[in-house]
């Protein structure tokens, strides 16, 4: 087994162990706090948080690939080039407005808890997938579309069998990227009652105990580097089944 594959299936390993068992890091947290503080986060189900963050997520993220998607397929037809700048404009407005400033408008819409928060991510995360997407459909093999279109195929045809599994490694690089930034930003969600990692973070950071601010920051980081790697992984393969390299492959 390589060392790096190694090392990441002994961080997966120790975040199960943490999750399902937080009080066998006792000892080590126990290093970063004031005697009178308690090392371990007991507030909630360590497990519980971590799995409602990832779906948070997962449902955010699920959300913007299939309006990004959708969007950029659109503008790559032609019957759809015009709305190009309109599809651009509406991917951006989650780059524009900062995650925290769309909770505040959010909020007052939807009120406190997991609304606001999958707001949030779904626009922060349209802007990568839109583009990779774009970029995907339009960097096609010219000689694969030209021979896609010798044999006889419809439009829809070529869309679902040819350019989409070819495009499916660069859309996934996007993917990959919303994703792991949704992980972080989701953190912030608990500022408007979202059970996120986030109140574990806020929960050491308000009482100063710096192991709570630990735990919660070590589950979203190795989380993220966790889920990078695989997504990694899976483009490479997709490259390789398409004969397209992606910057994955470099």
């Amino acid at each position: 087994m390589k060392p790096g594959l190694l090392l990441r299936v002994f961080a997966l390993a120790l975040l199960i162990v943490l999750l399902v068992a937080p009080q066998a890091f006792r000892d080590f947290f126990a290093l970063f706090v004031r005697p009178t503080q308690p090392p371990i986060y007991t507030q909630g189900n360590l497990l519980d948080i971590t799995l409602s963050h990832l779906m948070i997520v997962a449902i955010a993220i699920g959300l913007s690939t299939m309006v990004a998607v959708s969007l950029a397929i659109l503008v790559t037809r032609p019957f759809g080039a015009e709305f190009l700048p309109l599809s651009r404009a509406i991917a951006n407005v989650g780059q524009t407005f900062p995650p925290v400033a769309v909770l505040a408008l959010a909020v007052p819409m939807l009120g406190f808890g997991t609304a606001p928060t999958l707001v949030a991510l779904f626009l922060y995360g349209l802007l990568p997938i839109f583009e990779n997407t774009l970029t995907g459909l339009t960097t096609l093999p010219e000689d694969v579309m030209e021979a896609s279109r010798g044999v006889g195929m419809t439009g829809w045809q070529r869309l679902t069998q040819v350019e989409l599994p070819l495009a499916l490694p660069i859309i996934l690089a996007g993917i990959r990227l919303s994703t792991v930034i949704a992980l972080a930003t989701a953190t912030i969600g608990s500022t408007v009652a979202a059970r996120t990692l986030g109140e574990v973070i806020i929960a050491g950071l308000t009482t100063g105990n710096t192991a709570f601010v630990l735990q919660g920051g070590l589950i979203v980081g190795v989380l993220a580097v966790l889920i990078y790697d695989s997504l990694s992984a899976l483009e490479k393969w997709l490259a390789r089944r398409t004969g397209r390299l992606t910057r994955a492959d470099a």
